[in-house]
């Protein structure tokens, strides 16, 4: 073991010998004890911190009465309303923080205030989210640790606490369906049955410690992070232009926002699919989709004959690996016309 990490260690340990926060609550029995019992697994522990450096206090005096004075600077349990700014007396601080993780972000705070959380906050209203409410108390995690409540799998677990709450999200006139519908989503999916980490989850589109709701004029932009061609297609679009001057949320109006469900050639259709919602059939708009989804339907259809004539002729004995090639190929070229659907120009598709 490194010098180092042995002294930090020792240092560590020597710092717990003291703590007799932990001794009496550990000794106590319900809500005083869970406080301690929870610490055991906080990753402030772990990097050596203890009970005083957020609640104040001596944690190396035996008496109650001392180690919690206030002039020892005891604050008890904190405020809803000052927790931000107490976390902040660490995590803002890059000389601290940096010894932990040279890349460690420290505009936590600064992102907070400029979000609907932070505001509502900051204009008295304690119902809103604030740090314990999205990474816990005393049993904090690491933001990658599989058990933190804000790791993709968990984070919509975690936003639904405040967002599934019908009763409270009416407050702000705001629907409480988000979460069930993302977990109806292609998003969700890709996250949960594949294992795609990298697939978008709350934080993704809305921000973590600015968090706000993507307005009209950003929602393609969000969605561009990810869905890069699509955007510079839609962009380039007579669509752009439309919705600009309708104030329509970009992507929204044809995949829609949390229950967005995989896309299928279907969609062109004017009966049962996105684009009757606003076309009306025989016009040229409409003929122009007619257009587009009859070519990536012959498409797809030539590519299963094609795939049926292959597995009968490799059955047969005969060598098709050429033709594999020239399957793939074409199926590369299904994809990319399914992207440039978003131009809604048939030369383009």
């Amino acid at each position: 073991m490194r010098p180092i990490i042995a002294l930090l260690l020792l240092a560590a340990a020597a710092a717990w010998a003291q703590d007799t926060c932990l001794e009496c609550h550990e000794a106590l029995e319900g809500d005083l004890q869970a406080p301690a019992k929870a610490f055991a697994d906080d990753i402030h522990r772990e990097r050596g911190f203890g009970c005083a450096d957020c609640h104040g206090g001596d944690p190396t005096a035996m008496d109650p009465e001392e180690a919690m004075s206030p002039a020892k600077g005891f604050r008890g349990a904190i405020r809803r309303r000052r927790i931000p700014e107490l976390c902040a007396r660490c995590h803002s601080n890059p000389d601290l923080m940096h010894r932990y993780d040279p890349q460690q972000r420290v505009d936590q705070l600064a992102q907070y205030r400029t979000s609907v959380h932070g505001k509502r906050l900051a204009a008295g209203d304690e119902n809103v989210a604030t740090c314990v409410d999205c990474h816990s108390v005393h049993d904090i995690r690491k933001v990658k640790d599989p058990l933190s409540p804000v790791y993709p799998l968990r984070i919509v677990v975690t936003c639904a606490r405040c967002h599934a709450d019908e009763k409270l999200m009416a407050k702000y006139n705001l629907w409480a369906t988000q979460p069930e519908d993302y977990k109806a989503s292609v998003h969700w999916k890709a996250l949960a049955e594949r294992g795609d980490l990298s697939a978008p989850s709350c934080a993704s589109c809305h921000g973590n410690h600015g968090a706000t709701p993507p307005q009209v004029s950003s929602v393609a932009a969000v969605c561009g992070l990810c869905h890069v061609l699509q955007e510079q297609f839609f962009d380039k679009s007579p669509h752009y232009e439309a919705f600009t001057e309708l104030g329509l949320s970009g992507c929204v109006v044809c995949h829609g926002n949390h229950r967005i469900e995989h896309p299928t050639d279907k969609m062109l259709s004017i009966e049962g699919g996105v684009c009757g919602k606003c076309h009306e059939a025989g016009t040229p708009a409409a003929e122009i989709a007619g257009r587009i989804q009859g070519l990536l339907q012959r498409l797809s259809g030539e590519m299963e004959r094609a795939r049926a004539i292959l597995d009968e002729a490799r059955t047969a004995g005969i060598e098709v690996s050429e033709a594999e090639i020239q399957l793939v190929q074409a199926r590369d070229n299904l994809l990319k016309a399914r992207v440039t659907v978003h131009s809604f120009d048939v030369e383009a598709v």
